[in-house]
């Protein structure tokens, strides 16, 4: 393939996606999350509720997505944030994730009132101190203090708790899933900010989730005659499996496109390697 060619695949799926005329940054170098396991010393932990919204970045001067693209958030949501980073969610409300995704894909394109309206539902609900040099501890200090300093309804603070049992923090997770919630996350108390997957920070859900990449569509039967049936979809390690629920009918008349990246649940995964119950989630924000 040509350089031109190539050029022209790359803008095609950009505008596939929405993000042909989003502006670019360097990918923020992110902590991750990996697994909650069962045998932790929970006490050391700080644990909030994981909420459903898209991961902001704020570099000190621009609102960065998790990979790296800017978000044209209004002047006066982002014009009280200090010079320094700031790690968080942009979040509306419980299961309101399609809200708040399709208001940061459209803001920046028409500008319209009701775009700008929408920005007063969503509030910046910050978890961490990327560049501050102390444990999660003195960090969760820094960012009671900052915030208070900010005085704004929409610059937030994730409550953290403590708790004192696994027992305790499973009940919490079950309360957190009856009301709409997604699940919890633990961060060492001790722990400093790490770029990339972390063992200090952990995410404890009913389920499993990961993200896959489509490559394909499988047309509708039934009810769905004229629509999407199924991805297909490969997943980092190169298992192709399909996925074929958790979809609405707007989504399957207007499914993810191919190459784009999706986030699925799942419980468990076969002796192949294929995950079990696999179902559709989202697209994962650029």
């Amino acid at each position: 393939m040509s350089f031109h060619a190539l050029v022209l695949l790359i803008t095609l799926l950009m505008t596939a996606l929405g993000l042909a005329d989003k502006s670019f940054a360097d990918k923020p170098k992110l902590q991750l999350a990996t697994v909650y396991h069962a045998g932790l010393d929970v006490p050391q932990y700080w644990v909030s509720e994981k909420l459903d919204g898209v991961r902001g970045y704020w570099d000190g001067q621009q609102l960065l997505t998790r990979q790296g693209y800017r978000i044209d958030a209004p002047d006066w949501f982002t014009e009280v944030l200090p010079e320094q980073p700031l790690d968080g969610e942009l979040w509306i409300g419980r299961g309101q994730f399609a809200a708040v995704s399709a208001l940061i894909r459209r803001s920046h394109i028409d500008g319209s009132q009701d775009a700008l309206n929408g920005w007063r539902q969503v509030k910046f609900m910050l978890f961490d101190l990327p560049r501050f040099p102390g444990t999660f501890s003195q960090r969760l200090k820094q960012l009671h203090q900052l915030v208070d300093r900010v005085d704004r309804d929409w610059i937030q603070l994730i409550e953290q708790r403590r708790v004192s049992s696994d027992s305790e923090l499973m009940a919490w997770l079950e309360r957190v899933v009856a009301e709409g919630g997604e699940g919890l996350m633990l961060h060492h108390q001790n722990a400093r900010y790490q770029a990339g997957r972390s063992d200090h920070l952990l995410k404890l859900k009913r389920w499993q989730d990961a993200e896959a990449k489509v490559i394909g569509h499988q047309p509708g039967k039934g009810k769905y005659v004229g629509m999407l049936g199924a991805l297909l979809v490969e997943t980092p390690t190169g298992i192709r499996f399909k996925l074929g629920s958790g979809f609405t009918d707007q989504q399957r008349q207007n499914p993810p496109a191919i190459g784009s990246i999706v986030t699925y649940k799942y419980t468990g995964v076969s002796a192949k390697g294929v995950p079990r119950f696999a179902s559709f989630m989202r697209v994962r924000q650029p």
